[in-house]
């Protein structure tokens, strides 16, 4: 962690003001606030985990079932190995819905006009008048304060001069955190890091820069500017300005619908066709409603297969018109899941989605087809 520096909290801003409202634990917090008992016991949520022998992967746990090495993601048989006892809850999604909307409308009652932006069901970016990294700060307070009181649950808070220092400051102090880092002491901050703390560098790009000698956010920033765009095209100048601090994008609420879709874990692995495209017809099904209930039209068809080991591979397909024919999503889906049948290797996860949107009416002409709370303060400044 950075060292702290000591500077007057009542020095004005000269930048804009930005928060990262995370929620802690979210799906497993909500479950302890109804099942109080649960409190301070190790709680997953997701899949049935079948004493082993279960599907399905974790959505998320509580801190407690961290200490045993659970995470998000995870196959659910393998959280069960690593604590059978457990609370193995199954993902109640509307209650989770409700929550968060209640959440939101808290939070956005704190933000300026039109400078929200909900980027998750648990997470938003908020755009705050702050004249004094201490108004901030209070703001924050208030904020976990409102929360806690009407929803029983912790939220941690990172404050920051744009979205990206917001972003990575909110995941320093979990659970109930508050980390702030002013202007000045940007670099401070971000350069003993590692580069994956940048959003966008996953474990490819990070092999990919290690390659040259990249580990951290520092190295990132001082390594030669032409060398990341031969190498990374725009990408490597999007990354050196990350690495710099630099962040221009606007807090925003993007109300487009980008993509829906549904998958499924098999119970058993499965090379059976019958069992496949019976699977993709109740999945189609369920992506169409989803598209009625966004209003939405379609143009591009995706799927996604995992094999028996894990080994995952996608496929898509665009027409050339915007649809709404389930019929569609279902004969280019099970084309492009053919693909994929007869390789003498099971299927464990089939998946669809639907993207290139368009808003119902937007298109003219439309195709016959388908913890205790901790503050972390980095600087203050004028």
């Amino acid at each position: 962690m950075a060292r702290r520096c000591a500077i007057s909290r009542r020095l004005r801003l000269r930048s804009r003001t930005i928060l990262l409202v995370d929620m802690d634990s979210f799906f497993s917090s909500v479950e302890t606030v109804r099942h109080p008992e649960l409190v301070g016991l190790p709680v997953v949520v997701g899949a049935d985990p079948k004493e082993g022998a279960g599907r399905g992967v974790v959505s998320t746990c509580s801190y407690e079932a961290r200490e045993y090495g659970i995470h998000s993601g995870m196959p659910i048989s393998k959280a069960y190995r690593l604590c059978p006892d457990a609370t193995f809850l199954p993902v109640a999604m509307a209650l989770y819905q409700s929550v968060s909307g209640r959440i939101m409308r808290i939070l956005r009652s704190f933000a300026c006009v039109d400078k929200f932006q909900r980027v998750s069901i648990d997470e938003a970016f908020l755009d705050v008048k702050a004249n004094t990294l201490e108004d901030a700060i209070g703001i924050a307070r208030e904020i976990k304060e409102e929360i806690l009181e009407k929803e029983k649950l912790t939220c941690s808070i990172g404050i920051g001069l744009n979205k990206l220092v917001a972003k990575i400051a909110s995941d320093m102090e979990k659970p109930d955190g508050l980390t702030v880092v002013a202007p000045d002491c940007v670099q401070e901050f971000l350069d003993p890091m590692p580069v994956t703390k940048i959003p966008g560098i996953g474990k490819k790009t990070e092999q990919m820069l290690k390659g040259i000698g990249v580990t951290t956010i520092h190295e990132l920033r001082e390594h030669d500017l032409r060398r990341l765009v031969s190498r990374f095209g725009k990408w490597g100048y999007r990354m050196h300005a990350l690495a710099c601090g630099i962040d221009g994008s606007a807090v925003e609420e993007d109300r487009t619908v980008k993509s829906v879709g549904r998958e499924i874990t098999f119970d058993e692995d499965t090379s059976d066709p019958d069992v496949i495209y019976d699977s993709i017809d109740a999945l189609a099904d369920g992506t169409h409603k989803a598209l009625l209930n966004a209003g939405c039209l379609f143009r591009t068809v995706s799927v996604k297969v995992r094999f028996e080991g894990f080994d995952t591979h996608t496929r898509a397909r665009s027409i050339g018109f915007m649809s709404s024919d389930p019929e569609l999503v279902k004969r280019i889906s099970k084309e492009l899941v053919g693909e994929f049948i007869g390789k003498n290797k099971k299927l464990r996860l089939i998946g669809i989605r639907l993207s290139n949107l368009r808003v119902m009416g937007a298109e003219s002409e439309i195709g016959d087809g388908m913890g205790a709370r901790q503050t972390s303060i980095y600087e203050f400044i004028g």
